[in-house]
């Protein structure tokens, strides 16, 4: 089987027509940096063809289309250098761009898809690969001109379109696949998918659509009380010491040590004035003060026991590597 679309030569020459688009696009952004014709044309290439060069090489399909396939890298690197002379007239055809380029969004997902299938990868896989040739050349020219990635910078549908258009092109695939349709309807299909990409990259801009956040919070529910199951025993001995403040033995009143500062509640003294050690102790806890001032493992050793589903993802988080570890000695052994 092959790429529907790249079978005929009609939407061979609109493939084409989005590599040049997608390569004067690239080129403004060079210009708009100021940099010079080479950085110019090479961000040209790399915009117009890296997603399919990066797709290729995790497929093994080397050398990868973006640097053997002549028409395609000849009109990404003529696209570069028209752009250093038309570049105001580019810069002022922003609505005309923005088709163009949301038709090589479509093209380029429907073209990776199919041909990450061809080489019998599975349809998640291919999903991931047809999604990335359609977004990676604006992914690299955003990375080498160091911007923030348009990909996360445009709140409007980028990938989800792609996305959507790479997982039609599976279920589409395995159609033909499986001789449910026959050519000329996988490419009737695939044109539909190029085109329903197209219309929802357009119409989230001219409408606003925007994909959701994170959900607005300003509280935090946390447990308020976290109970120790086991009790704190203070008893005469050098292990008191650090739960206690000992006093001399001929301390005045006068002269005793003032309780730990604290804004909820008095502190109250417990324990003999002759000889033991003195515990200060809160009301409302009946814990002594170097209990309150416990550090950061007990804390999260309190959190842990009280909540089931953090001991699950901490015992999760430290099997998970473990299993892996197994696995590739297994791998080795075997």
């Amino acid at each position: 089987m092959e790429v529907a679309l790249q079978s005929s030569p009609f939407f061979q020459g609109v493939e084409y027509l989005a590599i040049f688009c997608c390569g004067l696009v690239g080129g403004l952004a060079a210009i708009r940096k100021q940099y010079d014709v080479f950085a110019i044309i090479i961000t040209a290439w790399l915009t117009a063809l890296g997603g399919g060069i990066i797709r290729d090489i995790l497929l093994g399909a080397v050398p990868p289309v973006g640097i053997s396939d002549k028409v395609s890298v000849l009109t990404a690197l003529i696209a570069g250098c028209v752009v250093t002379v038309i570049h105001v007239e580019v810069g002022r055809l922003r609505r005309t761009m923005l088709i163009i380029d949301a038709l090589a969004l479509g093209l380029f997902a429907v073209n990776g898809t199919s041909k990450a299938l061809m080489y019998n990868t599975s349809g998640l896989t291919a999903v991931f690969l047809g999604t990335f040739t359609a977004m990676g050349g604006g992914l690299i020219r955003d990375i080498l001109l160091n911007e923030v990635p348009v990909v996360i910078r445009d709140r409007h549908w980028y990938i989800m379109p792609a996305v959507i258009g790479s997982m039609l092109t599976v279920v589409v695939w395995r159609w033909r696949a499986h001789a449910t349709i026959s050519m000329r309807m996988e490419i009737a299909l695939d044109v539909a998918i190029v085109v329903l990409v197209l219309v929802l990259r357009l119409c989230s801009v001219a409408f606003n659509w925007q994909l959701p956040g994170a959900v607005e919070r300003s509280q935090a529910h946390l447990p308020h009380r976290i109970v120790l199951k086991r009790h704190v025993h203070h008893h005469d001995g050098p292990d008191t010491i650090q739960h206690a403040q000992v006093p001399s033995t001929t301390m005045d009143a006068a002269d005793e040590p003032a309780p730990p500062a604290d804004p909820n509640g008095e502190w109250t003294v417990s324990g003999p004035h002759d000889h033991r050690p003195r515990i200060w102790k809160h009301p409302a806890t009946n814990r002594c003060a170097g209990c309150v001032r416990r550090g950061a493992f007990d804390h999260m050793a309190l959190i842990f026991r009280a909540r089931p589903d953090l001991r699950f993802a901490a015992w999760f988080l430290w099997m998970t590597p473990l299993l892996a570890a197994l696995s590739s000695l297994r791998a080795a052994i075997w």
